[in-house]
């Protein structure tokens, strides 16, 4: 696997105080109500649905709140109009950076964000400066404590799995992100249990970085994901 890109999933996670989980249901609805609006309001004809409303059943989201974002997705109550929009900069040391944001005011995102990138010396950049960097692929994390046999291996490969690697005791399955769906079908076929399952922004040629250049990277991903119009975060960067 190339480097562990989103930063959701290499951050030391902070204490579930009450401001930042309110901050979490925020992000999780937005989520929920562009899929919804997306693709419509059923789960089960609508994939992206399904899997923001697993991540929020993971982050405990109340189901009234789940049901609301979705509702407001198909326009059956009213809400902010949101999109999705892709941002990109660099971090200190020239690390790439990709923001994706869903925001209903592009203008007060994108001065958030440039003064993020600016108090940590780097910079909000324009767009191709940094996606080129990426490549757009399925990421299906299994849930911890499933190590694969040898059957199972050969069903996520033969499903489309380009690449098997393995993240903080969790098995990661990589494919084309044509393959999403058939590779979360194939993996639940064979008795594994998905932890998540989505299109990330995976980095070619992760740059390592370590030192005072992480400390200061580091504070700028958390600067960023506490922005409730940030979605996801992925970095170039492989710390060490």
């Amino acid at each position: 696997m190339s480097g562990h890109s989103k930063w959701a999933n290499i951050r030391h996670r902070k204490g579930a105080a009450d401001k930042r989980r309110a901050a979490l249901f925020t992000k999780l609805a937005k989520a929920i109500t562009v899929a919804a609006r997306e693709g419509g309001g059923d789960p089960e004809f609508n994939f992206r649905l399904r899997t923001a409303i697993d991540s929020a059943v993971s982050g405990n989201m109340p189901k009234d709140n789940i049901d609301k974002a979705v509702k407001r997705g198909t326009g059956e109550i009213g809400g902010d109009n949101i999109e999705e929009v892709l941002y990109e900069g660099f971090g200190p040391g020239g690390i790439a950076v990709l923001v994706e944001a869903l925001t209903d005011n592009r203008n007060r995102t994108s001065a958030n964000l440039k003064h993020l990138f600016g108090r940590y010396g780097g910079n909000l950049a324009g767009s191709g400066a940094v996606q080129w960097m990426f490549e757009r692929r399925a990421v299906i994390r299994l849930k911890e404590g499933q190590p694969l046999t040898e059957g199972q291996e050969m069903a996520l490969i033969d499903a489309g799995t380009e690449d098997i690697a393995e993240e903080e005791g969790r098995q990661i399955a990589l494919a084309p992100a044509t393959d999403l769906s058939r590779i979360r079908e194939a993996a639940e076929a064979v008795g594994l249990e998905v932890g998540s399952a989505g299109l990330e922004w995976v980095c070619k040629e992760p740059v390592s970085v370590g030192g005072a250049e992480r400390k200061s990277l580091e504070g700028l991903l958390e600067s960023l994901d506490d922005d409730e119009d940030v979605n996801e975060i992925y970095t170039s960067a492989e710390f060490i």
